[in-house]
């Protein structure tokens, strides 16, 4: 069961595979295939934790800029990854999740993508969102879209359009905000990711590189988030220590 102190929803930035190999005189795909051995780690860690959502952000819309064969590395390994992992996700109830415009992804990662979605749906132990050519700036361009749509058709008037009409249309509308975001290698900045749904979320910068992300650093993030008090812009009781939200 979930602690009431932590987060019901993590969210990764994995930074640092390319750093990680470079200090140790390998290409940077090395990094990435280590990077993903923890993310396995993790999403298997976090269920046991209770974690309900873990989100990790795998491949932002700016990472087309990389040289080719990098990226073309990182389409082949993820589609690889997916037809490996189904069995494992299903033996721990995870359900998996892609965000992201996926239409411009290679056509056989499209297809594990149906296939490892379609096969998790109904698992209900954790949600694992994988965002894959996401971007915070497409999540809001989109659903402002969608939201226009409805308006010039009828559907929807504009005196009604509030904050949680436009977080309904966000690409995952029913998740709740993440309550923690940790970012790993030492940056410190969201780098376009969640910028709608972080507004009130804690954050935590771990300075090791994503493939020397551990268990240990994992619950050091989750205890340094239970130590935080989250105030959502209100005064606490002085007395009775509580939110007035």
């Amino acid at each position: 069961m979930l602690k009431p102190s932590l987060p019901k929803h993590v969210a990764i930035i994995m930074d640092g595979n390319g750093r990680y190999a470079k200090a140790r005189g390998l290409p940077r795909v090395a990094g990435h295939k280590a990077g993903l051995d923890v993310a396995r780690n993790i999403a298997r860690v976090a269920a046991e934790r209770g974690i309900e959502v873990l989100s990790l952000f795998a491949f932002s819309s700016e990472n087309w800029g990389r040289p080719r064969q990098e990226v073309k590395f990182l389409m082949d390994l993820f589609a690889h990854a997916l037809k490996n992992e189904a069995s494992d996700l299903a033996a721990n109830d995870i359900r998996v999740r892609f965000v992201g415009e996926k239409s411009a992804l290679p056509k056989p990662l499209q297809e594990a993508i149906v296939h490892i979605e379609s096969d998790t749906m109904n698992n209900t132990r954790m949600q694992l969102l994988i965002m894959i050519n996401y971007g915070g700036r497409w999540d809001i361009s989109q659903a402002m879209r969608a939201i226009a749509q409805k308006v010039a058709s009828g559907e929807l008037k504009t005196d009604v359009i509030d904050e949680s009409i436009i977080s309904q249309h966000l690409a995952i509308g029913d998740v709740p905000d993440p309550d923690l975001i940790i970012r790993t290698s030492g940056v410190e900045r969201l780098s376009n990711f969640y910028l709608w749904q972080s507004a009130y979320s804690e954050f935590y910068f771990s300075p090791v590189n994503w493939p020397e992300f551990t268990t240990e650093v994992f619950d050091e993030a989750l205890s340094a988030y239970q130590k935080r008090q989250r105030r959502f812009g209100c005064i606490p009781d002085a007395e009775t220590s509580s939110s007035c939200c």
